[in-house]
């Protein structure tokens, strides 16, 4: 009998402990790959010819995303944190060092991407935006 019992207080003490973790869980509405269809002076077009995209499907580490980003050339690499309050925190922004034609995009994103500091999801669209009144306007690759 006490070893049913002791089995049974066993199980039930790993049971709280596993449901009491401080680990994230991942967000599917967010963490996956998004397409810029709004960004700057630059048309949906233009955009849409890049490629320009970024992608938080990256590892999920202590509630931040390891993110890559692309706007047609360097393969970009960033951190973010996604809080429930709207903000957001990128960091840790670098790139590949690739002479291109065209890197007024891809310069341009790379000023101003650090510097967002909202997000919003409706539908499948994502938009940053920071202080200034610039934002970013992405779409969910996935859907149709």
């Amino acid at each position: 009998m006490k070893k049913i019992l002791l089995s049974f207080f066993a199980i039930l003490l790993l049971g709280v402990v596993g449901s009491c973790s401080s680990v994230p869980e991942k967000n599917p509405s967010l963490q996956r790959q998004w397409m810029l269809v709004s960004f700057d002076k630059f048309s949906k077009e233009e955009l849409i010819k890049n490629r320009a995209e970024i992608n938080l499907t990256g590892a999920l580490e202590k509630g931040k995303i390891k993110g890559s980003a692309n706007m047609g050339c360097n393969g970009m690499f960033f951190t973010s944190e996604f809080k429930a309050n709207g903000k957001v925190k990128i960091s840790g922004v670098g790139s590949t060092l690739k002479a291109c034609q065209n890197m007024e995009l891809e310069n341009a994103f790379i000023q101003k991407f650090d510097k967002m500091t909202d997000y919003s999801i409706e539908g499948h669209f994502l938009t940053l935006s920071d202080d200034n009144g610039n934002s970013m306007k992405f779409v969910a690759a996935d859907w149709d």
